[in-house]
């Protein structure tokens, strides 16, 4: 075996899991199995795999199965968490998104202000934001992109509620900061008339007026991770 692949990592990470480093430790391939979400067949394979690459020594007494991870096995491992490690401390802490201002259909006031909203906004995000929305256009393949990121990220939720008359959706709520200095959030709605090629932020204050903006103006957001 001239590499190891992801089916054989999950399995050594398994085996030192169960103290398989320093000692032989006793192991059937159903469990082990069972605990990498593989079959039965394919933990066989890997175990015998390994120990044809040098990276577990295994033991049968009986039909007992003993394996230990030899120190081929380990540096593998030690290198891939050294990587992975080094990975994610460079991850950025944040995804930036560039656009244009928009003008909006007006709408964004109204819902802003209805009590069902406000009411969570200022418990989950500690304000009332001001009554509209910021719209910024983004380029198309950007849209997509960020639409796929966001569903990955944590958000503060604002719950779908009723008045009785009709039913108003979630909102979620990401924390950003537009152009570098003003924090806001941009929110997704569970219901909406824009495509996905525009985004809405929501601040404390009018983001136009406290960031000088006018429709065309060319704005940069950060979302925070």
């Amino acid at each position: 075996m001239p590499e190891l692949k992801i089916q054989h990592i999950l399995t050594l990470a398994e085996l030192l899991s169960k103290g398989a480093k320093h000692n032989f430790v006793q192991i059937t391939t159903s469990s082990l199995g069972k605990n990498i979400k593989k079959s039965q067949q394919s933990a066989s394979k890997h175990i015998l795999e390994l120990e044809n690459g040098g990276f577990i020594d295994r033991l049968m007494t009986g039909r007992q199965l003993s394996v230990k991870i030899t120190q081929k096995g380990y540096s593998e491992l030690v290198k891939l968490h050294s990587v992975l490690g080094s990975s994610l401390d460079s991850f950025p802490s944040h995804l930036k998104l560039s656009g244009s201002v928009i003008s909006g259909f007006g709408e964004g006031a109204y819902y802003m202000s209805l009590n069902g909203y406000t009411k969570q906004f200022k418990v989950k995000i500690g304000y009332i934001p001001f009554p509209g929305t910021l719209n910024i256009k983004l380029n198309q393949l950007q849209a997509t992109q960020i639409i796929q990121q966001l569903d990955e990220l944590d958000s503060v939720t604002i719950d779908p509620f009723s008045d009785g008359k009709r039913t108003y959706g979630w909102v979620k709520c990401f924390h950003a900061t537009l152009n570098n200095s003003i924090k806001c959030e941009l929110i997704r709605l569970e219901r909406t008339h824009h495509n996905n090629s525009i985004i809405e932020l929501i601040s404390k204050n009018n983001l136009r007026k406290t960031s000088k903006l006018k429709t065309g103006s060319k704005v940069t957001i950060k979302i925070h991770t």
